[in-house]
């Protein structure tokens, strides 16, 4: 018998590296093949070279293998209108059809490499027919008052008296705007729950649908859709800010659910109004790996990637990446402005550490093929948001996790640029600090 691989001798032996051509991404193409689903993670939501490969391989997997739908870890009628931009629907130019991103991070979906990536989506799309044009939306819930507008508009387009009735619905949210204080006055009953009028509206949505489509066909399909989507967002988000004060509800694991929902809902309205019902989705590696493989399924958590799994199995493809080191865009605080720092080098007991040693800078890792039992391993891995602290480095940023379970594949870089907002301030561009490693 052969004895057993160890990590690194597993991660050496399986590692293609990256040379910078578009060949990089063939192996990965092959493994989306026939796929559904294709989820692309990130390490950080502030580097460069995360979102600049992500665009590359969706470019690809749009012209070569028919995906037509791009689903991204952002709120939905945000995304949106950069959809009507990308569909040839609105007079937005690329700058101002990311314009709804206004909420804190910005810089999330509000940086040239979205914008990149939006006006070449939209000259691929003006080359297309109608029905097969590729479309950009959102799968988060985070737009409580914005969707909640966005229903009663369509209403007051299609069904005048349904939309004084929405306005009554959601008159509980009314006088507040902001949803957090909203979610902690419903939890102490400081103010009358909307979830009850929230539902109501949902299903009277669905429940007429048939009679608000039965006109302007594909338009019709996708004004309904907008809104009965909005009206879930509702639903979802009502819950889940009430939830955050309420102690017994798992906010995280509403969040995921209501993305798994949203990315099966839009498959299948893709796939209605003509097209294939492909998608990529762009979200960070904590949504996209699948959480049984990491120590926050011990704290009964679950997200996008598992349940994406358990719903649709070998058709979705989970892909994540890693930095060892280099520069990001990140707040030191809530609401806080992005600044460009220094990502201190990994620890010594993460996978981004062994993948430094491996010595070969850049590169793609298959991990569902044999050979690569060796890095279901438990391992340190790093995690970076819309915040990096590096002076809490290890309880802030790193979670054990079992890499070959967690997910197909992984891309690795070993040294990363930071992601350049639209609006980046002077902060920004402040040479960033580099001291010694925090332990």
């Amino acid at each position: 018998m052969h004895p057993a691989k160890t990590p690194f001798l597993a991660a050496r032996d399986l590692a293609s590296r990256l040379d910078g051509k578009t060949t990089d991404y063939d192996a990965l193409l092959a493994m989306a093949e026939g796929k559904r689903f294709v989820l692309l993670g990130e390490a950080t939501h502030g580097t460069q070279d995360f979102y600049r490969m992500r665009a590359d391989i969706t470019r690809r997997l749009i012209a070569e293998q028919g995906f037509d739908a791009v689903a991204i870890e952002g709120d939905w009628p945000d995304a949106w209108r950069v959809n009507r931009f990308v569909q040839g629907d609105s007079a937005d130019d690329p700058a101002s059809a990311l314009g709804d991103f206004a909420r804190f991070p910005q810089w999330m979906w509000r940086n040239r490499e979205v914008l990149e990536f939006i006006t070449w989506l939209h000259h691929f799309n003006a080359r297309s027919d109608i029905p097969e044009r590729v479309g950009f939306y959102g799968l988060d819930l985070y737009s409580l008052y914005r969707s909640a507008d966005a229903v009663i508009q369509y209403l007051e387009q299609v069904d005048a008296d349904e939309a004084q009735i929405a306005r009554r619905r959601y008159a509980a949210l009314d006088h507040v705007r902001e949803p957090q204080v909203y979610g902690y006055q419903a939890a102490f009953g400081q103010r009358p729950a909307a979830h009850e009028g929230a539902v109501a509206q949902l299903l009277q949505l669905r429940t007429e649908a048939e009679g608000y489509l039965e006109r302007n066909g594909l338009t019709a399909i996708d004004a309904h859709f907008f809104a009965e989507r909005n009206a879930q967002v509702v639903v979802n988000a009502e819950t889940y800010y009430r939830a955050m004060f309420g102690g017994r509800v798992n906010t995280w694991n509403l969040r995921d659910a209501h993305m798994r929902d949203t990315l099966l809902a839009l498959a299948e309205y893709r796939a209605r109004r003509g097209g294939t019902g492909r998608i990529v989705v762009w979200a960070h590696n904590s949504h996209l790996g699948d959480a049984r493989a990491t120590e926050s399924h011990w704290r009964g958590e679950w997200n996008l990637g598992q349940l994406m799994r358990q719903e649709t199995g070998a058709k979705t493809l989970l892909v994540g990446f890693t930095t060892y080191t280099g520069y990001v865009s990140a707040a030191s605080e809530w609401d806080g402005e992005a600044e460009h720092k220094w990502v201190r080098p990994a620890l010594r007991d993460s996978y981004e550490h062994l993948f430094h040693t491996t010595g070969l800078d850049r590169f793609f890792l298959p991990l569902s093929i044999a050979g690569a039992e060796a890095l279901r391993e438990p391992m340190l891995q790093r995690a970076i948001g819309v915040l990096y602290l590096p002076q809490t480095e290890r309880a802030s940023h790193y979670f054990e996790a079992s890499l070959a379970q967690q997910f197909d594949a992984v891309f690795h870089l070993d040294e990363t640029a930071a992601l350049e907002p639209l609006d980046a301030s002077s902060q920004w561009h402040r040479r960033p600090d580099t001291v010694a490693p925090v332990a």
